[in-house]
């Protein structure tokens, strides 16, 4: 149901604007990390334990970005009976481009061709993986704008993360999240504590239109990533200060959950030390019997001299390591199970977090998450999720929908690394190959997946629709392709699960 004109305030600004429902899609394969750690010949535990990963969800050629956001954003809009006429915006945050200039969301389109709506703002965000973030505001801000018409946004936040073989490959993932916006919803936006921090910087690119692998300076990348870090929880911190929501000297008091980006688990610990870090060097008056046991050492040195010092890192990570546990561990399900999923990265970690709470234990609770995109782009910002927990009500129908995410990733298909490194060299072989016919089994896709059933000549690609009931590759016909002089009803395709 659409926002009634009851969601305004009477200075005529919406109230309460936030996530109302959230959906999340990852593929139906994955590799075990373990296993691929034998097939790569590094040393036991090099990806489980040095990056904290466990499985790595990949997309055959049958999936790409388009496909990722139409199953995505119809799961939602099914799961949460919203009517395709109730949006009135749709935004899609991703890096993963297989066009230079027809936007995904155009694809996604198509989904509401039978409510008749085109009348829907937005387009893609692009930059790296802090595209859904930029999503995300931009939605916000256009229900808290004069354009706003009363209807929800939606947000769509998906990539495919792939590399070139050698050490990077086991950091790659591949996902969609699709968010629906609106005033009155049960996880509020804090209004004035976002902070930024951006900046020129070549850590991670795709200079290279022709492939779709990365140029990365890790080290560079972790380096722009902690800084970024350091410099949005500072001004955060100053800003929650002034808004009257930073209790005592201790900025890491504030959320009840801290969600990072997430390139790799344990890149996350060492983030969630590092708040700590800050919070020990602000601090006029640090209790070294207590929360900065271990620390004493450290009281003099500069943040920026500490992106590789180890001896600080692993004594702010055996320090903050209680706080960790319980604040930050329980949102990286999602990136443990699936892997670096860029734009949809933060908000897998806000799925697994609402995923790991019941209705009582998660009403008024307040999370802070920090967005980074490589270039850079990054920001930290917070949510509370309201305290009310009637049955049936806003909050409790968004921890019922993700009460079934464990279960979902357990259903998945583990495949050998052998037929997983076949696929990325598949992957790469036909990347933009026009025409093309892909070989993928359907019968591995989940129900009510979309796919790609055919490049053509002139690279229109055409989609279909798995079953909704069964997983045998049944087919929705639901074929469209992409091309700007193709007629709209030539371009028409069924929204019907």
């Amino acid at each position: 149901m659409m926002p009634s004109s009851s969601s305004v305030s009477h200075q005529g600004w919406p109230q309460d604007v936030g996530i109302v429902a959230l959906e999340i899609y990852f593929p139906s394969q994955y590799v075990d990390q373990t296993q691929l750690e034998a097939f790569d010949g590094v040393s036991a535990g090099k990806y489980t334990i040095g990056l904290g990963q466990g499985k790595m969800g990949f997309c055959s050629d049958r999936e790409d970005i388009n496909t990722l956001c139409l199953t995505v954003v119809q799961r939602l809009m099914q799961r949460n009976k919203i009517g395709y006429n109730e949006i009135g915006r749709l935004e899609v945050g991703t890096e993963t481009i297989i066009d230079k200039s027809k936007s995904t969301k155009t694809v996604v389109m198509q989904l509401f061709e039978e409510s008749g709506n085109t009348d829907l703002e937005g387009v893609d965000t692009t930059n790296a993986c802090y595209g859904g973030t930029a999503a995300l505001f931009n939605a916000a801000n256009w229900i808290e704008s004069s354009a706003w018409d009363g209807r929800y946004a939606l947000v769509v936040a998906g990539d495919i993360a792939v590399y070139a073989t050698g050490n990077a490959r086991c950091t790659g993932g591949a996902g969609a999240v699709a968010m629906l916006v609106g005033p009155n919803a049960p996880l509020v936006l804090d209004r004035g504590v976002r902070s930024s921090h951006m900046q020129h910087v070549y850590d991670f690119y795709k200079p290279d239109m022709s492939s779709e692998y990365p140029t990365v300076d890790g080290k560079l990348s972790i380096q722009c990533y902690l800084h970024a870090l350091d410099m949005c929880y500072q001004r955060y911190t100053t800003k929650a200060v002034a808004a009257g929501i930073r209790p005592g000297n201790s900025t890491i008091d504030i959320g009840d959950g801290f969600l990072f980006h997430s390139p790799y688990c344990k890149l996350v610990q060492k983030s969630f030390a590092r708040l700590l870090l800050n919070d020990f060097l602000r601090d006029p008056n640090p209790d070294f019997q207590g929360r900065y046991n271990g620390l004493e050492a450290f009281r003099e040195i500069k943040l920026e001299d500490t992106y590789f010092d180890r001896s600080v890192e692993g004594a702010v990570v055996t320090a903050s390591k209680s706080l960790f546990e319980g604040k930050t561990k329980p949102s990286l399900l999602v990136a443990n199970q699936v892997g670096n999923m860029y734009t949809p990265s933060l908000y897998g970690g806000l799925a697994s977090f609402i995923a790991s709470h019941t209705l009582d234990s998660i009403a008024g609770k307040r999370v802070v998450l920090f967005s980074y995109g490589s270039g850079l782009a990054s920001t930290m910002f917070s949510m509370q999720f309201s305290d009310n927990k009637a049955p049936s009500g806003a909050l409790d129908k968004l921890v019922s929908s993700l009460a079934d995410l464990k279960q979902r990733l357990d259903s998945r298909q583990c495949v050998p690394p052998q037929d997983f490194d076949s696929n990325m060299k598949l992957r790469e072989q036909t990347h933009h190959l026009a025409p093309y016919t892909p070989v993928g089994s359907l019968s591995v896709l989940f129900p009510g997946t979309w796919y790609l059933s055919e490049v053509d000549s002139m690279h229109r690609r055409k989609y279909e629709r798995t079953s909704a009931n069964s997983g045998d590759g049944d087919v929705q016909m639901a074929e469209v392709k992409q091309s700007s002089n193709v007629s709209a009803s030539s371009q028409s395709a069924s929204a019907r699960s």
